[in-house]
């Protein structure tokens, strides 16, 4: 068999009528296999590579085209960013519950740096009143027992006309309140960066990226006061933060997809309702 494989083969080329000899070739069936093979493998390889880098891959059957697959990367984008929400709708309503029942956030001990609270157990912790202190609180208790301007605790809470509330951002109101469906606040255009400052003391409810409004601060004020400001650029406060009135809390920006410029989205909610800010603060 190798003897056959090694045996050298010659094809020439000759006129027909002049039996002249134009061309000739020695070859083996051994260099006859190996020149076939070699084209074979070169033909397959150019098929996949026609098939890898160009558009015909696409004609392949069960293979996604181009549209399919930029459909499958933007349903996971949306797919991640509806998680992303539902997770901080879940952390807000936690925080505002935990706001309105006169508690803290649980993540303002582990994301605010600057709080260092730790619960501590009082269940041990007994007072005694001394023989001294009884005779002196009986005392207080007979010379205030008919003074007409003693404080009391049952005090009535102040209504939000008498409140003073800090201005968030000085700016041209470039959408009102109920100008547009759905619209529960006043849009205040201004350069991006420009400082914006709490309206009133109270403690930071939210402080996170959503889709749709972009950076977000909600804020928790007495008197089931909370305001709400949005497109932020940056965030300068946490979850769990207290803040004071006029302290800045965020920069302007136009973050989230409803934005069309630079400009900050404010609102103002008194026990669930709306209310319109321009009744109470001038922005000008």
């Amino acid at each position: 068999m190798n003897t056959k494989l090694k045996r050298k083969l010659r094809i020439a080329v000759f006129v027909e009528n002049s039996f002249e000899q134009l061309f000739s070739m020695r070859l083996t069936p051994m260099n006859i296999i190996a020149v076939v093979g070699i084209v074979g493998l070169l033909v397959v390889a150019g098929v996949v590579a026609l098939m890898s880098f160009t558009s015909l891959r696409e004609y392949i059957p069960g293979y996604p085209t181009g549209e399919e697959r930029q459909m499958i990367t933007s349903n996971l984008q949306r797919t991640d960013s509806l998680l992303r929400e539902i997770a901080q709708r879940d952390r807000m309503i936690s925080d505002i519950r935990a706001v309105v029942s006169g508690e803290l956030p649980a993540e303002a001990f582990d994301r605010d740096s600057s709080v260092n609270l730790r619960p501590v157990a009082t269940d041990n912790i007994k007072f005694q009143r001394s023989e001294a202190d009884s005779l002196f609180r009986l005392q207080v208790e007979a010379d205030e027992q008919f003074n007409v301007g003693a404080i009391t605790d049952r005090q009535e809470p102040r209504r939000l006309e008498m409140v003073f509330l800090h201005t968030p951002l000085k700016g041209v109101i470039t959408n009102k309140f109920g100008d547009s469906r759905s619209h529960f606040g006043v849009d205040i255009a201004a350069p991006e960066g420009t400082r914006v400052s709490a309206i009133a003391d109270g403690t930071v409810i939210f402080a996170e990226w959503s889709l749709e409004t972009g950076y977000v601060v909600q804020i928790q004020h007495e008197g089931q006061l909370i305001s709400t400001y949005k497109h932020n650029s940056k965030l300068l406060k946490r979850a769990g933060a207290h803040v004071k009135a006029g302290e800045v809390i965020a920069l302007v920006g136009n973050s989230g997809e409803l934005t069309t410029g630079p400009h900050l989205h404010f609102e103002i909610w008194h026990a669930g309702v709306p209310l319109n800010p321009e009744n109470y603060i001038s922005f000008e």
